[in-house]
């Protein structure tokens, strides 16, 4: 990070190569951009790990820091100044830098129900990535805005936007679809979502924090009424714990091996079914988000 000089736009003399917030010894890590939140009181550094074509397993990931300057940390505590690839391994060395930063979005596919409308396997990314993130005062609303490719779709890619929230950790989580806005000429929905909407099934997808090609594919879980949460029991990946309704839409996940996930309701509106759904995303005090999106 450089200082400029606001007159000339030219950087201030004496600092060298500026002050290091993240990286080195050729880590796959760019596109960075800082954004400060007035509701956490925190800077925010989003960045892009991997590469960004279809097979370069890109993730966008995010750290804080109370100063734009940093120090800039995870929710582990690592301070991203540290973070960088192992000099003796090959070059684009992605495994060092993995475990760190939190992981926002990466490769998946929200894989289309058999009793939904159209054709085809479902909604997703790959290699979503490179963004930017604007904050709406009037609305209060966040935004984070990236490329992307699409599974199946070799190097097609397009521009996004996200909307993203703050949870009560003060943390980014993103919501699973792009935006939509829910007043318009044909629509006008509360945006409130209330306990009794929050039970049924939704398609849920664990991002994880590897750099990875491969996509990840939702499964179905059930959030019961009772604050049960479960999965199908023949699947090796079954998904068992509870969730808790808390106030200001935020929800609590607890998935027993996985962690405790603090996260946001939203009503999003899912291009598969074309509807507007209940849907929640979180992040876990290992920095991985979870996604939820409920079945129409």
């Amino acid at each position: 990070m450089l200082e400029l000089d606001p007159a000339s736009g030219l950087t201030l003399p004496g600092q060298g190569y500026g002050k290091h917030l993240m990286g080195g010894n050729h880590s796959r890590i760019e596109g960075a951009y800082v954004l400060y939140s007035p509701d956490s009181d925190y800077y925010y550094l989003f960045s892009s790990f991997g590469g960004l074509d279809a097979n370069g397993a890109y993730s966008m990931r995010v750290a804080r820091a109370t100063t734009a300057d940093g120090p800039y940390y995870d929710v582990l505590g690592n301070d991203m100044a540290a973070v960088k690839s192992d000099p003796a391994l090959p070059l684009f060395d992605d495994a060092s830098i993995a475990p760190f930063d939190q992981k926002i979005m990466g490769n998946h596919l929200l894989v289309r129900s058999s009793n939904e409308p159209g054709t085809g396997a479902g909604s997703g990314y790959v290699s979503p990535g490179h963004n930017s993130a604007y904050f709406d005062a009037a609305s209060g609303q966040y935004f984070l805005l990236f490329h992307t490719r699409f599974p199946g779709l070799g190097e097609q890619h397009q521009l996004r936007v996200h909307q993203f929230f703050i949870n009560k950790d003060g943390w980014p989580v993103v919501a699973p679809h792009r935006y939509a806005p829910l007043s318009s000429a044909s629509t006008e929905l509360n945006a409130t979502i209330s306990a009794d909407e929050v039970a049924g099934q939704y398609k849920f997808i664990n991002h994880g924090k590897d750099i990875s090609a491969s996509i990840k594919n939702s499964q179905l879980i059930t959030l019961s009424a009772d604050g049960t949460v479960s999965s199908a029991a023949s699947r090796n990946d079954s998904i068992s714990g509870s969730w808790h309704f808390g106030t200001e839409q935020q929800i609590t996940l607890n998935l027993g091996d996985t962690g405790l996930y603090e996260g946001v309701l939203s009503r999003q509106l899912h291009e598969t079914p074309a509807q507007f759904v209940v849907t929640f995303s979180a992040q876990s005090t290992q920095g991985v988000s979870v996604w939820g999106s409920k079945l129409p």
